[in-house]
């Protein structure tokens, strides 16, 4: 693997550890994240994607070890209170498994929430113009801003709560198995907004995903959680030359080799 030099890099991950009691999750992970790269992170179940996420935006504290953004140290005993860090951490979105909505609160309410937080004296109609752009930036209908989420399909949910970690115009987007429990439709009408929506808005995304389709179709380069450690990073040409039993059976397993005749066939179409 080949570490990029630091000015090139979003996100910078040395030697954490994370453990819940005896059980260690992640011994000694290492990674770098490039500016305005989509990474995909794999891993079989229970190997911490979700985990290694969380320590990153600070919802996890690791064990041991070193965590970087845009240059910023955000584990040291000074992190929760220099103004910098805090600056940082309005610089990136999240979009949590299914969505995570506030369900007494309309999708435009939901897409209002960090502005309040961040910028409490904001003005109201200023706050409505916002949420009524992030709408339609997902490619909602505007008719979806005053509904709650109980209202919406899944698929305009996961839209409703991205359109709410777009809400700071975030440099840095982390996103937690967006496509699960969409159909293959949906799931792809979600991969491309996220491609437009990173060369529109030059993101840097770190996607969690199980959906092969996704990382064929939208990551740069894909990172491999196994053995308590990230293996590999590369593109998954670079991967399947890996002599990894996890990545060779997860690659080239019957759902990856569908994975693959469905890039090829959208590939030639393109062409």
């Amino acid at each position: 693997m080949i570490i990029p030099e630091d000015h090139d890099v979003a996100i910078k991950v040395r030697g954490v550890v994370n453990a819940f009691g005896d059980q260690v999750v992640h011994d000694g992970i290492d990674l770098d994240v490039k500016r305005g790269e989509i990474i995909g992170v794999v891993g079989g179940s229970g190997t911490g994607k979700s985990v290694l996420m969380r320590s990153i935006i600070g919802l996890q504290k690791p064990q041991a070890g070193e965590i970087e953004v845009f240059g910023q140290d955000m584990l040291g005993e000074e992190a929760e209170t220099d103004p910098d860090a805090l600056d940082i951490r309005r610089r990136w979105g999240v979009l949590f498994q299914g969505g995570a909505l506030f369900s007494t609160l309309t999708v435009a309410e939901n897409i209002q929430v960090p502005l309040r937080e961040f910028y409490p004296g904001l003005d109201p109609a200023l706050r409505d113009e916002i949420a009524s752009y992030k709408v339609t930036l997902v490619s909602l209908p505007v008719e979806a801003g005053p509904k709650y989420p109980a209202e919406l399909s899944g698929g305009m949910r996961k839209r409703a709560g991205l359109a709410r970690a777009l809400a700071l115009d975030p440099a840095l987007l982390f996103l937690d198995e967006p496509t699960a429990g969409l159909d293959p439709i949906g799931a792809a009408a979600f991969d491309t907004l996220i491609l437009k929506l990173r060369d529109t808005l030059g993101l840097t995304v770190f996607l969690i995903t199980h959906d092969l389709d996704s990382l064929y179709a939208i990551c740069d380069r894909v990172a491999v959680l196994a053995d308590k450690k990230i293996v590999a990073v590369g593109s998954i040409d670079e991967l399947m030359k890996l002599d990894q039993p996890w990545i060779q059976e997860y690659f080239n397993g019957p759902r990856g080799r569908a994975a693959i005749d469905t890039s090829r066939r959208s590939g030639q179409e393109q062409a």
